[in-house]
């Protein structure tokens, strides 16, 4: 398989403040700790690991929301790690992010409509409003939607929202990043329905960042598990929930109830949600 990111050596180490001197520079504090990984393209990869492993940092260096202090960060063969703003911007609508809390990643003056349009507009992508109500489609909220405010959907219409502003760019890559750890149960199994959906439909690479092992064990082809800014363990999901290598997978999977899961859950449930 094909892979769409190749990562040697990231390194990221950012300047604690709370321990700056009087004089003299903060000293840094090492939060990537030189990963290896690839990602497959047209697949899904689970990255796990307790609060503060460096899980949603690594996410956020693979799109470039922050620049790594050292390694290599290569996307579809390009090293990514160090572009400058102007070098990044056509990759920017390849390389799209679905936030954790939808409230708070959606401007709540504007219309549904404008929300999803204004991303195309600012990457130059014509028929912006026609390509936003499109989206809209491919989550299953329909065009009534797009002239609501966020306030006036429920937490699980608003992360298709959020799912749909970043589809409408066509991107080949999504981090979701904590996407349902706010959703009960039913809309997380019908968000998730909607994520296979739109990765087999789109032929999308994700990276799924969640504490939630069941949900990675759903939905990912591939895990990678971290701890203290280190992968202690990597390989396909499968083989990895059924005889994991390392203590702590054993300790995390140990620690969180992972019950059978029955199939007709996800895929007998409607993917629309309730109105």
């Amino acid at each position: 398989m094909t892979s769409l990111f190749e990562v040697r050596g990231l390194h990221l180490s950012l300047p604690d403040l709370n321990a700056k001197p009087l004089f003299g520079p903060a000293p840094r504090v090492h939060i990537l700790k030189g990963l290896d990984l690839d990602l497959p393209e047209g697949a899904v990869t689970g990255i796990v690991g307790e609060s503060g492993s460096g899980k949603s940092t690594l996410g956020r260096c693979l799109i470039r929301l922050l620049e790594p202090t050292g390694g290599t960060v290569r996307f579809d063969g390009t090293d990514i790690a160090h572009l400058g703003p102007q070098a990044l911007r056509p990759l920017r609508r390849d390389l799209q992010m679905i936030f954790q809390d939808p409230m708070s990643s959606l401007n709540p003056r504007h219309r549904i409509r404008e929300i999803i349009a204004g991303p195309l507009r600012v990457n130059g992508v014509g028929n912006a409003e026609a390509r936003a109500l499109d989206a809209l489609d491919r989550v299953h909220l329909g065009r009534r939607f797009a002239d609501r405010y966020p306030h006036q959907l429920s937490g699980g219409q608003r992360q298709r929202i959020g799912i749909a502003r970043a589809v409408a760019l066509s991107p080949r890559f999504i981090l979701a990043d904590e996407i349902v750890s706010g959703l009960d149960v039913s809309t997380q199994a019908q968000i998730i329905a909607l994520l296979e959906e739109l990765v087999a439909d789109m032929n999308l690479t994700m990276a799924f960042i969640s504490h939630d092992l069941s949900v990675i064990r759903r939905l990912c082809q591939q895990v990678i598990v971290m701890k203290a800014g280190e992968i202690v363990e990597a390989g396909a999901t499968a083989e990895v929930f059924e005889a994991p290598r390392h203590p702590y997978t054993a300790e995390l999977k140990s620690a969180i109830p992972l019950p059978e899961i029955d199939a007709s859950w996800l895929h007998d449930r409607p993917s629309r949600p309730a109105h």
